[in-house]
């Protein structure tokens, strides 16, 4: 997927970082793009495991998506550090009016536009053939920034969401 590895500005960091992606349950605007971005920087700047600063990086992409990823090789991300971070993501959801953790919202991609729908919806639009196995969903379950990359967004019939259309 070379568009993403293009619009990541973490490439300082190897295909083996953790990674963790949050998707919203609403496109942001490119502004709150902008700030979200901030805070979310601003939180990996102070992301710490066992008082250790974690190797980490955060990107918003597709004005929908809150990436966040640690190079483990220098610390590993402890259960208290990603306990900080679920904790941050929560807040972060409160103060933008989002829910970043409802997994079965699957977003796919529509020509140019990303879309989502709740899972029955999706289903729905797959029995009307507004949906196919090739259209391409985002695998918002990748474990590294490898994953990420190549196979993030993927056809249908490819993806764990095939087993609920």
């Amino acid at each position: 997927m070379t568009d993403l590895k293009n619009s990541l500005t973490t490439s300082q960091l190897p295909a083996t970082a953790r990674v963790w992606v949050y998707q919203s349950n609403r496109e942001f605007t490119d502004e709150e793009t902008r700030r979200l971005s901030a805070e979310v920087r601003q939180f990996v700047r102070g992301w710490a495991s066992h008082n250790r600063p974690l190797a980490a990086s955060a990107e918003v992409l597709f004005n929908r998506f809150v990436i966040l990823m640690v190079d483990e090789s220098y610390t590993s991300a402890s259960g208290c550090s990603i306990d900080a971070s679920v904790h941050f993501m929560q807040q972060l959801g409160e103060a933008w009016q989002t829910d970043f953790f409802d997994r079965m919202t699957f977003a796919w991609k529509d020509g140019d536009t990303i879309r989502t729908a709740p899972c029955a919806d999706f289903a729905a639009l797959y029995r009307k053939g507004q949906i196919s196995d090739q259209t391409l969903v985002f695998d918002n379950l990748v474990k590294t920034k490898g994953e990420l990359e190549e196979k993030w967004l993927k056809p249908l019939n490819e993806s764990w969401h095939r087993r609920f259309v």
